[in-house]
């Protein structure tokens, strides 16, 4: 599966393909599996029902890479938006937001504003951190590919000045991910723990599944004996399995750590979970900009991508 994922990742620049996709009800049914509509009421309404479950939820306003000032702004009003209807509706206890920090102006050019998109992706960071914690809720950055590792580190530090409950992702196939587990593994500190979905060069990141598999165990092994509150986002039984023994290990109660899967993917090990006591978050992107995230999920799964060929190619 290897071989295909980066040419099927480049598919999710064509606009060609999205249109085609969006308007045949067969992959407009693979959409809605893993994004649950483009709309506030959309994301709310999908939130809702999973909290019925027992489930609890992070939402992520879909984009990246933006490189224009007013769609930035556009970002912003979107997770304020989202955040108030959360609040109004009595979910805001059970959901979050996740914010990719390229979406809010991270690569806006210096041009811009004097500072460029490091100073405008933290403004625009600290107002959706404002805008959580007035409807009770909070903001976990989105980790991106390793290039904004550290401005992201970097904004996050600022930003736990005011905001102390604002959560990380660390991303276990990055050579450097178990020392950042280590600085961050404090008390109040939030953690998101997944494998990592970039393609990134041997250099700074494992290659070999197997070896990507043993960092992720040791960077759960410095957040559930460290001090802070691991988030373990993963969908694979054996990585769940080790990290509930660690959890176990380390005298960690129900509550003080909590496991995080996709919208649309292992639901009912979601429920499973839950029922058995454990935290679980589901994570839910929606909005306009589906189309590259879908394809990704594509690419991960063979199953998925031989449904969606088939799609392209029939006419009923």
């Amino acid at each position: 599966m290897s071989l295909l994922r980066q040419p099927i990742l480049l598919l999710a620049r064509s606009q060609g393909v999205k249109k085609l996709v969006s308007t045949m009800p067969v992959s407009s049914g693979i959409v809605t599996s893993y994004v649950p509509g483009e709309t506030t009421a959309d994301a709310v309404g999908a939130t809702a029902g999973l909290v019925d479950d027992g489930l609890r939820v992070t939402l992520d306003y879909l984009g990246e890479d933006t490189t224009d000032a007013a769609q930035a702004d556009a970002t912003v009003a979107a997770y304020k938006d989202v955040l108030a209807e959360l609040s109004r509706r009595g979910l805001a206890a059970h959901a979050e937001v996740s914010v990719k920090l390229s979406a809010i102006g991270q690569f806006l050019p210096d041009t811009v504003e004097p500072g460029g998109g490091h100073k405008i992706a933290l403004e625009n960071a600290r107002e959706i951190c404002r805008a959580a914690r007035n409807a009770g809720t909070t903001v976990t950055l989105d980790m991106e590919d390793h290039t904004t590792t550290d401005s992201t580190l970097s904004i996050l530090r600022e930003l736990r000045k005011d905001f102390p409950e604002t959560g990380a992702v660390l991303q276990a196939m990055l050579h450097r991910t178990e020392a950042d587990c280590r600085a961050l593994a404090y008390e109040g500190s939030r953690v998101r723990l997944c494998k990592g979905a970039y393609m990134e060069p041997e250099d700074v990141a494992f290659q070999d599944k197997v070896e990507i598999d043993k960092s992720y165990v040791r960077c759960l092994k410095v957040l559930l004996g460290g001090q802070g509150y691991p988030m373990i986002a993963t969908h694979d039984p054996r990585m769940i399995q080790i990290a509930s023994s660690l959890a176990s290990r380390f005298g960690r109660r129900p509550g003080t750590y909590e496991f995080q899967m996709l919208y649309g993917i292992r639901p009912e090990e979601q429920k499973r979970l839950a029922a058995a006591g454990e935290t679980v978050r589901v994570y839910i992107p929606y909005g306009t900009e589906w189309y590259g995230y879908l394809m990704r999920r594509l690419a991960e799964k063979p199953q998925n991508l031989a449904f969606f060929l088939r799609s392209l190619v029939s006419k009923k």
